[in-house]
């Protein structure tokens, strides 16, 4: 009997780290991370990192603490993937556009990190799940949520969560 496993996506949606204060940053999209931000989310990656989460590919909001924490991921996973930046990940980013990228990249068995910013990251994941946002699902700084994906469309409403990890817990 031939086996038949289902190819899948692992879809890791992750949450910039801490941040510098909205007041002190005339630009939002440069508010960079903080001390304390670099030094837990770096714990919170090594954590994943032995827990033994793997990444084929990292995209980044073009933020600078999205883009920041990103790096941090490669640092700890010593650059074992690459890492892209797209407009797509930025506060208020077009999922549907970030949907057909998915679909051209047809990737069986692929593992891919998103790193973003709340509420976009939830509300995706919801959207991935039941179909729709229901602000039920909390993603808090430097924290992770982990879906399954069919490896092609129709993904809305195909997501299966099996993770959701605030840094507390890894830390």
């Amino acid at each position: 009997m031939p086996n038949t496993k289902l190819a899948m996506l692992n879809l890791y949606l992750m949450r910039h780290g801490l941040a510098g204060d909205r007041q002190d940053n005339a630009d939002d999209s440069q508010r960079p991370l903080t001390a304390e931000g670099i030094s837990k989310t770096r714990k919170v990656f090594q954590k994943l990192h032995k827990l033994g989460l793997t990444f084929d590919l990292v995209q980044t909001s073009p933020f600078l603490r999205a883009r920041q924490t990103a790096q941090l991921l490669a640092e700890v996973y010593e650059q074992g993937f690459p890492v892209e930046v797209t407009p797509l990940l930025a506060p208020e980013g077009e999922m549907t556009a970030w949907l057909e990228w998915l679909e051209r990249l047809n990737q069986p068995n692929f593992s891919l990190g998103l790193v973003g910013h709340e509420p976009d990251l939830s509300a995706w994941a919801e959207i991935l799940i039941w179909g729709e946002a229901r602000g039920v699902l909390i993603l808090k700084k430097a924290g992770v949520i982990g879906l399954t994906l069919p490896s092609e469309p129709p993904y809305v409403r195909n997501g299966l969560l099996f993770l959701l990890v605030p840094p507390k817990i890894l830390l």
